[in-house]
């Protein structure tokens, strides 16, 4: 008697683009961007076998760095992300590009993993950046690249940014802190107040950078 094939798992996308990462330590890296639907996005449905096949079939024809898992809470398809990449071994390694808000699915997901990047702004609240700090390190617990990206806006204090800081800290000295100030001073050049809050974060903590954000165009496959 034949047994009925359980269905592969499917999740809404966007698509997979072909684009430039814009933020983070691997920030100007050409990437193919598994980008997960939000709720006004026009989207297409994937199953989990159709996407390993077509990230296959896409890196074998063009050069990329990576794959970045990215849009909105792609980590909240643990279960489609789980076939995804390990039913056949992915063929770049993959970033998961994240809020930080769902650790047990980077824990679920973190030998798949090359680096977990959690990305907030300057005031996330007590139990969001709680999460944070436990999505950190359960990545470092494994050996596996991990980062915090800062975006904050222009009204963010210095000390709003040390909170972040020390909480990326507390989760381990391996953890890589990119600042991404969408400000400038004359001539387009840094505002001097960064200056500051880098010497002040870099008394904490070994490794904190400061970026200018892209703002890439998407490439064609």
């Amino acid at each position: 008697m034949s047994t009925a094939r359980t269905p592969s798992p499917a999740a809404a996308l966007v698509g997979i683009l072909s684009t430039v990462q814009p933020q983070g330590v691997w920030t100007g890296r050409r990437q193919l961007a598994v980008r997960f639907a939000g709720e006004a996005e026009t989207a297409v449905m994937f199953s989990a076998s159709a996407l390993a096949e077509e990230l296959g079939r896409l890196a074998s024809h063009a050069r990329f760095h990576s794959i970045a898992l990215t849009g909105r809470d792609p980590l909240g398809n643990g279960d489609f992300l789980n076939v995804v990449l390990k039913e056949k071994t992915p063929p770049l390694p993959v970033m998961a590009d994240t809020d930080g808000q769902r650790p047990e699915a980077v824990r679920q997901l973190i030998s798949c993993l090359r680096m977990v990047q959690v990305t907030v702004g300057a005031r996330p609240a007590d139990d969001e950046l709680a999460r944070v700090g436990e999505t950190l390190a359960a990545a470092a617990e494994h050996g596996v690249e991990h980062a915090l990206v800062v975006v904050p806006d222009e009204r963010a204090t210095e000390a709003e940014l040390m909170r972040v800081v020390r909480a990326a800290h507390a989760a381990g000295p391996d953890v890589a802190i990119v600042l991404h100030p969408d400000e400038t001073g004359a001539g387009g050049s840094l505002a001097a107040r960064w200056a500051a809050v880098l010497a002040q974060a870099a008394e904490l903590h070994d490794d904190v950078r400061i970026y200018r954000p892209l703002r890439p165009p998407v490439l064609p496959r």
